[in-house]
C-alpha cells in the first residue's frame, strides 16, 4: 500500500448544528468526526465528500469549497509507518435527508456547534478547528449573497 492515501471529509452545517458520525473503524473508532472516506481514482475530493456523505449518512449535500487539509499519521512502537491519510475537508451545502448511520458509522447526528467547540463530545483531532473554518467561510458566503 502506498502512502499517503487521500480521503475527503464532508463538513455540513445546518443552522447552529453540524453533521457528525461516530466512527466504527480505526483510525478514531468510537470518536465523533465528519463523514468521509477514500477518494476514488478519477474522482475529485469535492465529489468524494458528497458521495461519502450520502453513503455514510443518507444526507445529500452539494460540495462548495475546500476548507483545509489534515494529515493523519500513525506509527507503530517500532517507528514503522502504520498509515498516513491526507484528509481534504470540504464545506458542503445541505440539500436533503436525515442522518442515519451507514456501515462505516456507529451513529450519525446533527450536533449542536457549541457541543463540538466546547469539547464536550469525544471527537477526532481537528474537528473543532475545521468547524471554526467552516463557520467563518459560511458566514462570509452569507455576507457576499446580500
Amino acid at each position: 500500500m502506498s502512502f499517503p492515501r487521500l480521503a475527503a471529509l464532508a463538513v455540513t452545517l445546518q443552522g447552529d448544528r453540524v453533521l457528525l458520525v461516530r466512527r466504527r473503524n480505526p483510525p478514531d473508532a468510537g470518536l465523533w468526526g465528519y463523514p468521509g472516506g477514500h477518494v476514488e481514482a478519477g474522482e475529485t475530493a469535492l465529489d468524494a465528500a458528497a458521495r461519502e456523505l450520502a453513503e455514510e449518512t443518507g444526507v445529500i449535500a452539494k460540495p462548495l469549497a475546500y476548507l483545509d487539509n489534515v494529515d493523519v499519521i500513525e506509527r507503530g512502537a517500532d517507528g514503522a509507518l502504520r498509515f498516513h491519510f491526507l484528509l481534504a475537508a470540504v464545506l458542503c451545502d445541505y440539500v436533503s435527508g436525515q442522518p442515519v448511520a451507514g456501515d462505516d458509522a456507529l451513529d450519525a447526528a446533527w450536533v449542536p456547534v457549541g457541543e463540538v467547540l466546547s469539547g464536550a463530545l469525544p471527537q477526532s483531532a481537528s474537528v473543532a478547528a475545521i468547524l471554526r473554518r467552516a463557520m467563518a467561510q459560511d458566514a462570509e458566503r452569507a455576507r457576499s449573497r446580500r
